[in-house]
């Protein structure tokens, strides 16, 4: 294990961009994938990096990731290893919540101090990757920079999404744009290598992931005016410290919103997809559940779909989707283009049969049911031919019961749709 590194991933703000799957959650407690959650991405490749000691920064609806973390990550008793959970506190000397990223950092510093570390490793808990963090640790010892910035090539069109860097001929950084204009792009092209230039990737965004060299975190996070780190720490550092930037050309994405959300997992459905869970050397660890496997009742044909484990499918198509832990889809239904999140637990005969008896919607999805570029959050209870056609014909609004945005349709957790109930 690696003790001269100590990892703080930051669980971020409010989430509204991913609302309304953090109506009752944390961005990082987001389910992906069908059986994981979003913080289980930058802790998994910790432990993949030998790197196993985890703070994970919050303050939004954290009781489920608290419990997800509590439940998952155990290491053993004779071992320094953890990953452990700072909520946003009031003390007398911090009377505020966390105010951006560099403010969390700041607030938590107290923590972080009473554990031995030469370099801290901050994360974002939203980003979908596999990076090996020995080799961006290497890189920054033998460059000899006080702080190391992952950067991804990007295309003119990706650029101005993103803070941009400029470097110079060792890959030092030489300065800094946030989101810029595309007429300034020819000014800030750097030195990629040759695959990246073929496919136009001649600018370098700043991926989020930081080394700081303890001795300067500690004196950076002495000025309380500084309250993010993308927007003012780093630029700020450059020129006064030595910044090296580390080209990562792997996959990576940004789940900021719930269109790029709503890609990442659909691509994971992929013949070869981007994001690997099926690498050997790179596992995604998540909760240990003891499932049973997934069953299928009638003829139902499924095609470049992901199931996860406990799922009792009695569908006429599933066809390029993601379907969750515990789901249950009845006869003749048909989904498309969609991640069903499933459920938190299973209903007993009794009650399934006790629900039926007194029209009560049980969990999962109803019978003859159309279902097309929606995302149905965990413990929906979805009726009998009910029929949700999500695409960009349909205008943006907020329900109680559901929420459309650019063109998605995200049935709420714990939602019911009653029997025939349309939206297209």
């Amino acid at each position: 294990m690696k003790k001269e590194v100590l990892a703080i991933i930051l669980g971020g703000g409010q989430g509204s961009r991913l609302y309304p799957l953090t109506e009752s959650r944390s961005k990082p407690a987001v389910p992906i994938a069908g059986k994981y959650r979003l913080v289980d991405i930058p802790i998994s490749n910790c432990i993949n990096s030998d790197i196993k000691r985890m703070f994970v920064l919050t303050q939004f609806n954290s009781a489920s990731l608290n419990q997800h973390i509590k439940n998952t990550y155990h290491f053993s008793y004779f071992s320094t290893a953890f990953v452990d959970i700072l909520a946003a506190e009031q003390t007398p000397d911090n009377p505020t919540w966390f105010q951006g990223t560099a403010d969390a950092v700041r607030q938590c510093m107290q923590h972080f101090l009473n554990h031995e570390f030469d370099y801290a490793l901050i994360l974002s808990g939203d980003q979908l990757y596999q990076m090996d963090f020995n080799l961006m640790l290497e890189a920054h010892q033998k460059s000899g920079a006080s702080i190391t910035i992952a950067t991804l090539p990007v295309s003119a069109k990706e650029a101005p999404e993103f803070g941009i860097l400029k470097t110079d001929e060792e890959s030092f950084i030489s300065s800094f744009i946030e989101k810029p204009s595309t007429d300034l792009l020819p000014q800030w092209t750097s030195d990629v290598s040759d695959e990246m230039k073929n496919e136009g990737r001649h600018y370098l965004a700043s991926m989020g992931i930081y080394i700081f060299n303890r001795e300067l975190l500690i004196e950076l996070m002495k000025n309380p005016d500084t309250k993010d780190f993308g927007k003012e720490i780093i630029p700020q550092a450059i020129g006064k410290q030595k910044i090296l930037s580390y080209q990562y050309e792997g996959y990576w994405t940004d789940i900021g919103n719930i269109d790029s959300f709503f890609e990442a997992n659909l691509g994971l459905t992929d013949d070869i997809p981007k994001f690997n869970l099926f690498d050997n050397n790179s596992k995604i660890y998540t909760r240990a559940r003891v499932l049973p496997p997934g069953k299928t009742l009638g003829k139902t044909t499924i095609e470049k779909s992901i199931v996860a484990e406990g799922c009792i499918l009695n569908a006429a198509i599933i066809e390029h989707s993601v379907i969750g832990i515990r789901a249950r889809v009845d006869e003749d239904t048909i989904i498309k283009n969609s991640y069903v999140m499933g459920s938190d637990y299973y209903q007993n005969l009794d009650e399934l049969n006790s629900n039926i008896a007194n029209d009560i919607k049980n969990i999962g999805i109803g019978k003859r049911c159309y279902i097309n570029n929606t995302i149905v959050d965990k413990n929906c209870r979805i009726g009998n031919d009910v029929y949700l056609n999500g695409g960009k014909h349909l205008e943006e609004i907020n329900t109680p019961l559901y929420t459309i945005k650019e063109g998605i349709i995200v049935v709420k957790k714990g939602a019911t749709l009653p029997d025939g109930f349309r939206i297209e």
